[in-house]
């Protein structure tokens, strides 16, 4: 196995189908190990204790207290019998035997020692059970760990007399016991780690794949077509990557066509139109002063709407320059305080004629970059044009310029804010995507803000929009420059045009 795959199993995180997986298949395995470890358990030590039993009943068998009972029959006393017996006692080596009479008192040991009264719990359920044998495991006063069968002697009437009593100590077995359980844990153990292990790789050989799937298919919903999936098996998982790479490149030719559709359909489009317009604005200013109003009225819809037309091609055009990578800059020394100021200016005429005021603050000072002057007067126009469309009458729109740092360089910063309807936060995440329009009712394509932004990031700035619905919407714009005047010359200077505070250009229901 190579080191790629360790690697991508370390990056392995324990969440999702990981989790479950591992989750379900870790508690049957963990449950099966710990029932089997349980069932080793008992019966490993159930085997040896049957073993050690079955060498103490042997010793205390029903023959040995027969010969009890013969030799009591036949007027042996009990003490001369159990040292008869003690000296033709077979296991000696492995057990201990005792013979005990009625007071519990141990009359002969296998050993040759004389025991005086000892705790024989074993020895007094034999006495009063009814089938007169009795087992007991535990700790021989305190001290060892033994195992003990007592056997009851009965005379020729039936009556107790004494037991034989056989034991061993089993702490050698329990050792034992414990040596092999402790083996058959660490197998266990082993088989779970080979088990989880190998399930690990299972997992991974599902969950990367679908990861590099999922990535690849965010790649291909973010607009890059050109992204594969390498197929890596020969399964499900291949067949889906085959799936997602032929539905990538289907999406690719139609995401072709669609551009070169929209291209073509624009340039001819642009040319009827500027004809339009043309004769139009001909007709309506031309020599012929005496035409009737209802005319004049026509001719100047015909203008206006060519217009509006005219635009919404080039906003086509720059959409199909967008997709297919051809949107270009015609960068020369620029002013962009210069820009903006002729923009605002054309455009405040139109806001008055709508009923909206412009309220415009720019510092007295110029801001040099290499830019493209048309893209940028495109880029204010189009979020002056948004503002505008989204107000109503009797409201404002602040324009504010400044000097500002974007990413540590000298900047501009242009924030344009307007009392609108204001963006609701669904629809604010999606607003610079392509054909996205969060407010259907207004016209427009919803091509303009992401051209917009696109030109933007063109000229190494950024777009930031923020709103509040049924408060406004705040659009900022930052783009770099050459060189910036220092913060005491600008305190010293007057900005031009109104004044527009921070106040001004900040969403609160205060500043309506």
């Amino acid at each position: 196995m190579n080191f790629k795959i360790f690697r991508e199993l370390k990056s392995l995180r324990f969440e999702g189908i990981t989790k479950r997986w591992l989750t379900n298949i870790v508690s049957v395995i963990l449950a099966v190990l710990i029932i089997v470890f349980i069932i080793a358990v008992f019966s490993i030590k159930t085997y040896y204790y049957n073993s050690v039993e079955s060498i103490l009943n042997s010793g205390a068998s029903t023959a040995a207290v027969s010969y009890f009972s013969t030799n009591l029959d036949s007027g042996t006393s009990l003490e001369t019998s159990a040292a008869k017996f003690i000296e033709t006692y077979s296991y000696k080596d492995k057990t201990t035997v005792w013979v005990i009479d009625d007071k519990s008192k141990v009359i002969a040991s296998s050993n040759g020692f004389t025991y005086g009264e000892s705790e024989m719990p074993d020895y007094s359920e034999a006495m009063s059970n009814k089938d007169g044998i009795s087992r007991y495991v535990g700790k021989d006063n305190g001290s060892e760990k033994i195992m003990a069968v007592s056997r009851v002697i009965k005379d020729s009437n039936g009556a107790n007399v004494g037991a034989v009593r056989v034991m061993t100590s089993i702490e050698e077995i329990d050792r034992q016991i414990f040596i092999i359980l402790l083996v058959v844990f660490f197998v266990l153990v082993l088989i779970f780690i080979a088990i989880a292990a190998s399930n690990l790789f299972f997992i991974s050989s599902i969950v990367i794949p679908l990861k590099e799937i999922t990535e690849k298919t965010k790649d291909i919903s973010g607009g890059n077509l050109d992204v594969r999936i390498e197929k890596k098996y020969d399964d499900e998982i291949g067949k889906l990557s085959d799936s997602i790479n032929s539905m990538a490149a289907d999406i690719a030719t139609a995401d072709t066509m669609k551009n070169d559709f929209i291209s073509t359909i624009s340039h001819e489009l642009r040319t009827p139109l500027t004809s339009i317009k043309g004769w139009g604005e001909t007709l309506l200013f031309g020599l012929d002063r005496e035409r009737d109003e209802v005319t004049n009225k026509g001719l100047q819809v015909i203008v206006n709407e060519a217009g509006r037309l005219e635009g919404f091609v080039e906003e086509l055009l720059d959409f199909s320059r967008l997709q297919s990578g051809r949107m270009t800059l015609r960068l020369m020394k620029t002013d962009i305080f210069a820009e903006l100021d002729e923009t605002v200016f054309t455009f405040r005429e139109r806001a008055m004629r709508e009923g909206i005021e412009v309220r415009y603050s720019i510092p007295d000072f110029p801001a040099p970059a290499n830019a493209d002057p048309n893209r940028l007067k495109q880029v204010f126009m189009n979020i002056l044009d948004n503002a505008l469309k989204y107000s109503k009458m009797n409201t404002k729109i602040f324009v504010k310029a400044e000097f500002s740092e974007f990413n540590g360089k000298n900047a501009i910063k242009v924030s344009i804010a307007d009392q609108g309807c204001g963006i609701s936060k669904e629809d604010l995440p999606h607003v610079m995507e392509k054909f996205y329009k969060a407010n259907v009712s207004v016209r427009g394509s919803g091509i303009g803000l992401a051209v917009t932004n696109e030109i933007i990031n063109l000229h190494n700035g950024k777009l930031e929009i923020d709103s509040e619905e049924n408060v406004g919407t705040l659009v900022t714009i930052y783009l770099p420059v050459d060189s910036a005047p220092t913060k005491q010359e600008i305190d010293m200077s007057e900005p031009k045009m109104d004044e527009v505070t921070d106040e001004d250009i900040t969403l609160n229901t205060e500043r309506r």
